[in-house]
C-alpha cells in the first residue's frame, strides 16, 4: 500500500466513525451534536474520497445506503422466530383481565411492565451477523415475509453496523418501520404537484415505500425506524428485562422509543396510557395506543403464548375516532355470492387517519334500524383497519322531505330479480353467473389458493379479461392461450407462460376443491370436503333431494337450500359442464361414512383455524375425523374443541367467549392418541 493509499484509508474510516458518531447522536439519542450542513459536508467527502480510491468502498459505508439496480419481485424469507401480533385490549377492565392473567401465570403478585406507544406503521426483522445488517424482512403472515434489504438500507435511522463492540455474534431484532408525519405531509404536497396517486395516511405511506421494487425510489421517501422486540440473540448472555434489553439494542446504536416507561403494576400502565392519549396530538408520528409488556424475561418464558399472540403483551388501543359529516348518495355493491351491500358515499371527512368518503351499512336490516336517508348528516366511526360505518344520524340536522330509502326488488347490475333469505337479513341477486358484477368476483374466488389455486391470476387480470369479454365464466379461463396473454397489458411471454403453465396444473384437482371454487352459498371449505365425503361424485350431489342433503354433517336447512338452487340453475349446469369438457378432472369414489371410532374427538364436533406448524388444515382434518371427530367450519355453541395455530382471529376470539375448549396442535395430538 502506498503512503496516499494509507493516508486515504485513515481518512475514510476517521470520516466513517465520525458519520456514524452523528447518525447515533440524530436518531438514537436525539442529540445532535452539528448541523446538517456540516454532517452533508462530511458524506460528501467520504463520497469523494470512495470514488478516488474505490478499493476502499464497502457496502456498510454510510454513503452505500442506496444501491443496486430495481427488483422483479421480492424473495420470501422464512422467519426462525415467528414474527406474532399483539392481542388488543379496548377497555381498562380488559387491561385488569390481562394484568390478573399476568400474574396467575408467572406466580408474581405484582407484574414490572414496560408500556411504550404502539407505532403505526409497518413490522419489519432486520438481521445482524457479527454487528452488520445482512437483512431485513417485512412480518408477512408471521412465519414467511418478504426480503426488504435493500430499502431497509436506506432509512437512515437503521444502523448497518452495530456500535460497539458488546453485541451478539447474531441479533435478530423487531420494529416499525414509519412515516413522520412531517414527511407524510411534505410527500402528499410532491404527489400531488406530480399528479401523482395520494397516500391515504403514514402507515399506507411507509408501506408503500419500503416495498418499491426501485430501492432508489424508497431512498427518498423520509421513513423512521423504532426498535422494540428481540428475535434472536446468540453468542453471548441475553438481557434479562425488556427494559434491558431496550437499553443495550439503544447503546448498539438501534433507536428505540424515548418515550418507553418501566410501569410497575395495573394502575402504573393505566396512567401511562392517559398521559400518551393527552400527548398523542403533538407527537411526530402517528400512533394508535400504547403496549403493556411484562419485563423480566422469565416472566415471559412462564407465560408463553397462546395461538398467535404472547400471554405476556398487550396492546391498548385507543379508542375509536368519530366524526361526522353528510351522506350524499346510498349505493348497492353485489358481490361475488350475489349479496347486496348498501354503501354510503360520503362527504369526504378525515376520521382515523384517514380520509373516509365511504362506510358500509351493511344490510336492509341495518339501514331501517338507522333510518339513515340521503342527505342526512350521520356520525362516521372508524377505528384501526376496520371498514367505516355509520354509526347513528344527527336527526337534529335532518332536512324537511329526506325520503327514506327503498331497497330494490331488482339487482343494479343485470336487473335479476332481489331474493331475500330466510332471516330477512340478506338480500341476492338470483343472475348468478349472467350477472356481471358476479362473474369477476365468482372467477377470483374460482382462482384463489384455496380454490384451483391458480398463481398468477391477480385482481387486476381478471377484470381485465371481464371487461373486455374475453372470459365470462370461469371456464373461460381454460380457453386462454400464450400468445393473448402476452400480449395483454403489464404482461409479457415469461409472466404469459407461467399463467398457462399454472392453469394446466389446476385442471387436476379435487372434489372437495372444487365444489369450493363454485362458490357455491354457504359452502365453505369444510362444508365442501363433508359435500366430497358424502356423495363421493358429483352427479350424486347434483341430483340430492334436500333431505338427502341435510343428512350431511355442518349442511343444515339454509345450506341444503342453497346448494340445492344453486344446482338447479341451468347458467350454473352449463358451467360445470364447459369445465369438465375444457379438461378440469378430479378422482371421484363411493359415498363415505365414517366408522365409528372410540376415542377423546370420537362424536365431538371440532372447528380448525390457524395455521399449524406440524400438519396442513386439511391434513388436521382428516386425522380429526379419522378418530370420529365431526370438522365445521364455524365457531357455535355446538362446538366441542377449538384447535388454533399461528395466526388465530375472529374464531379464536368466539370460541373464548363461548367459553369452548381451545388446543393447539401439541394438545390435540396428545389427546387424539
Amino acid at each position: 500500500m502506498t503512503t496516499k493509499d494509507a493516508a486515504a484509508l485513515k481518512k475514510i474510516i476517521a470520516l466513517r466513525a465520525e458519520i456514524e458518531e452523528h447518525n447515533y447522536r440524530y436518531y438514537v439519542l436525539d442529540e445532535p451534536a452539528i448541523p446538517d450542513s456540516r454532517y452533508d459536508s462530511m458524506l460528501r467527502e467520504l463520497g469523494s474520497l470512495e470514488e478516488a480510491f474505490p478499493q476502499f468502498c464497502s457496502s456498510d459505508s454510510p454513503t452505500q445506503r442506496v444501491g443496486g439496480a430495481p427488483l422483479d419481485r421480492f424473495e420470501s424469507v422464512a422467519h426462525e422466530v415467528p414474527m406474532l401480533s399483539l392481542n388488543n385490549a379496548f377497555s381498562t377492565q380488559e387491561v385488569a383481565d390481562f394484568d390478573r392473567r399476568c400474574r396467575e401465570g408467572s406466580g408474581q403478585t405484582i407484574i414490572h411492565y414496560v408500556a411504550e406507544p404502539k407505532i403505526d406503521g409497518l413490522a419489519i426483522s432486520l438481521l445482524y451477523e457479527k454487528g452488520r445488517l445482512v437483512r431485513a424482512a417485512t412480518r408477512g403472515d408471521g412465519r414467511t415475509g418478504e426480503d426488504v434489504t435493500l430499502n431497509a438500507r436506506s432509512v437512515p435511522s437503521i444502523p448497518l453496523v452495530l456500535r460497539g463492540k458488546a453485541f451478539p455474534s447474531t441479533l435478530e431484532v423487531r420494529g416499525e418501520v414509519f412515516m413522520p408525519i412531517a414527511g407524510f405531509q411534505k410527500l402528499n404536497e410532491e404527489q400531488r404537484a406530480r399528479g401523482e396517486k395520494l397516500y391515504a395516511n403514514p402507515r399506507n405511506a411507509a408501506a408503500g415505500s419500503l416495498r418499491q421494487l426501485d430501492p432508489r425510489l424508497c431512498a427518498k421517501r423520509p421513513l423512521a425506524f423504532f426498535c422494540y422486540a428481540l428475535g434472536i440473540w446468540r453468542g453471548s448472555k441475553a438481557p434479562q428485562t425488556q427494559m434491558d434489553l431496550l437499553n443495550q439494542l439503544r447503546a448498539m446504536g438501534l433507536p428505540v422509543n424515548p418515550l418507553a416507561r418501566e410501569a410497575v403494576g395495573i394502575d402504573a400502565c393505566i396512567t401511562y396510557y392517559e398521559h400518551i392519549l393527552e400527548q398523542r396530538p403533538a407527537l411526530a408520528y402517528e400512533i394508535d395506543g400504547v403496549v403493556y409488556k411484562v419485563s423480566p424475561i422469565r416472566d415471559q418464558q412462564a407465560l408463553g403464548f397462546v395461538s398467535r399472540a404472547p400471554r405476556w403483551a398487550m396492546a391498548h388501543k385507543f379508542p375509536a375516532q368519530e366524526e361526522t359529516t353528510q351522506i350524499k348518495a346510498i349505493e348497492i355493491q353485489v358481490g361475488r355470492t350475489g349479496a347486496l351491500t348498501p354503501v354510503a358515499r360520503l362527504k369526504p371527512v378525515f376520521v382515523g387517519g384517514v380520509t373516509v368518503s365511504n362506510a358500509t351499512l351493511h344490510n336492509a336490516a341495518e339501514i331501517e334500524r338507522l333510518d339513515v336517508r340521503v342527505g342526512d348528516t350521520v356520525v362516521v366511526r372508524r377505528a384501526g383497519d376496520v371498514i367505516p360505518e355509520v354509526v347513528s344520524v344527527v336527526l337534529a340536522k335532518r332536512k324537511k322531505g329526506a325520503r327514506r330509502f327503498k331497497f330494490p326488488s331488482e339487482c343494479p347490475v343485470c336487473n335479476s330479480t332481489v331474493a331475500v333469505d330466510a332471516g330477512g337479513i340478506i338480500r341476492r341477486c338470483t343472475g348468478g353467473l349472467i350477472c356481471s358484477a358476479q362473474v369477476k368476483e365468482a372467477i377470483k374466488h374460482f382462482v384463489s389458493r384455496r380454490a384451483l389455486d391458480v398463481e398468477g391470476m391477480g385482481e387486476k387480470l381478471v377484470d381485465q379479461l371481464v371487461e373486455m369479454t374475453r372470459i365470462k365464466s370461469p371456464a373461460d379461463l381454460f380457453t386462454l392461450t400464450r400468445d393473448e396473454l402476452a400480449a395483454l397489458e403489464r404482461m409479457g411471454s415469461k409472466s404469459a407462460s407461467n399463467l398457462i403453465e399454472a392453469l394446466e396444473k389446476a385442471r387436476s384437482t379435487t372434489l372437495a376443491r372444487f365444489l369450493y371454487a363454485l362458490g357455491i352459498p354457504q359452502v365453505g371449505e369444510a362444508t365442501a370436503q363433508a359435500l366430497a365425503d358424502a356423495f363421493g361424485g358429483l352427479d350424486r350431489l347434483m341430483e340430492a333431494s334436500v333431505d338427502r342433503l341435510e343428512e350431511v354433517p355442518d349442511v343444515g336447512p339454509i345450506v341444503a337450500g342453497e346448494i340445492l338452487r344453486f344446482f338447479k340453475a341451468s347458467h350454473n349446469r352449463a358451467v360445470i359442464s364447459d369445465l369438465r369438457k375444457r379438461g378440469v378432472v378430479w378422482q371421484e369414489g363411493l359415498p363415505t361414512s365414517a366408522p365409528a371410532v372410540e376415542g377423546y374427538f370420537s362424536g365431538k364436533t371440532v372447528v380448525i383455524t390457524g395455521t399449524l406448524s406440524g400438519m396442513s388444515r386439511d391434513q388436521a382434518k382428516d386425522w380429526l375425523m379419522a378418530r370420529g371427530a365431526k370438522v365445521t367450519g364455524s365457531v357455535s355453541k355446538k362446538t366441542d374443541f377449538l384447535i388454533a395455530g399461528e395466526e388465530a382471529g375472529s374464531k379464536l376470539e368466539k370460541a373464548l367467549a363461548l367459553g369452548i375448549a381451545v388446543l393447539d396442535e401439541d394438545q390435540m395430538r396428545a389427546m387424539g392418541e
